[in-house]
């Protein structure tokens, strides 16, 4: 009873301002365009904020873990393969290829995956998760705009797209964490405090707006695609991997680390990517990421109260 009740609590409230996101859409208190701005704002302000906070109040020297950070980028580098050539496979339309790849292999890691390492951990050892979210972040970027152009007919331009990944605020808040480490930078009580509550808006705000972007209906020639990645992305993957990575030793927060990339479902990112590059059918995009973040509810929990059952963490 004690381990359900506390894969409850990491889920459930998550469910909750999911819904109360989704109610203030269905009521007209946001539109469409309310979300997307509220959402670059969360991005570009208030979850650097968060990620910076919990890297500058780490130990490095104790959440640095080598061993786990080649763990966690070969099991992106493993699903994503095995997405790109499976893709070509079952997956007849050819705009949709890039898409249900990415939506196999790219996870919500950032919105959904720090509130679960929060609930479980108590807000503390964050830091070793957050430099996951250094690592992983930019390998799940460099890896869509790879499988898009791929599959829209493009050339990638690995200069250009490492000059974005370089101004994607998420990393450049995450090492500047870890250069204020390093260097022993201290900021002034005031700015701590400033910057931890700035931070502190950052999930409740994307996980509101996340349950604001669900839209329900429509999608009757699309339901195929989706089913499979659901599938792949919530119970395939996170099973091979999270049972590996038992098996290999990693256990606490590090093991919840891996929750985080491997259970959660398809990153919203995902969907505006797939829109600004026109890289391939947009309903399909938003489809996935609403399915999957409806079905994560159920599957986070069971994954959790497994894993909290078999002692990982």
């Amino acid at each position: 009873m004690e381990n359900f009740l506390l894969s409850a609590n990491a889920v459930v409230p998550m469910f909750l301002i999911m819904a109360a996101g989704y109610a203030a859409r269905a009521a007209g208190i946001l539109n469409r365009g309310d979300i997307f701005r509220f959402n670059r704002a969360a991005f570009c302000v208030f979850l650097p904020c968060l990620l910076f906070w919990n890297i500058y109040q780490s130990d490095l020297s104790t959440v640095v873990n080598p061993r786990l950070i080649a763990f966690a980028a070969a099991g992106v580098l493993l699903v994503f393969s095995a997405a790109f050539i499976g893709v070509k496979h079952w997956e007849p339309a050819e705009n949709r290829r890039g898409v249900v790849a990415q939506g196999i292999f790219r996870s919500n890691f950032v919105i959904m995956g720090l509130p679960v390492a929060e609930a479980l951990t108590g807000g503390e050892n964050l830091g070793s998760v957050t430099l996951l979210i250094a690592v992983v972040v930019p390998l799940f970027n460099f890896l869509a705009v790879f499988v898009l152009e791929r599959f829209r007919g493009g050339k990638l331009k690995p200069g250009e797209v490492v000059l974005d990944i370089l101004k994607n605020p998420l990393v450049i808040s995450s090492l500047l964490g870890i250069l204020f480490q390093l260097l022993h930078i201290r900021l002034p009580n005031l700015m701590e405090t400033a910057v931890s509550n700035i931070g502190r808006i950052a999930t409740p705000l994307q996980l509101f707006l996340l349950g604001a972007f669900f839209r329900f209906g429509g999608m009757k020639d699309r339901i195929r695609p989706v089913a499979v990645v659901t599938a792949i992305k919530l119970f395939v993957t996170p099973g091979l991997l999270l049972s590996a990575a038992a098996l290999a030793g990693f256990r606490g927060a590090e093991f919840i680390g891996l929750i985080g990339i491997f259970a959660t479902p398809t990153a919203v990112n995902s969907f505006t990517m797939v829109q600004q590059m026109h890289a391939g059918d947009e309903e399909l995009a938003g489809d996935i990421v609403v399915i999957t973040s409806a079905v994560s509810v159920f599957s986070l929990f069971l994954w959790i109260l497994l894993f909290r059952n078999l002692g990982m963490f």
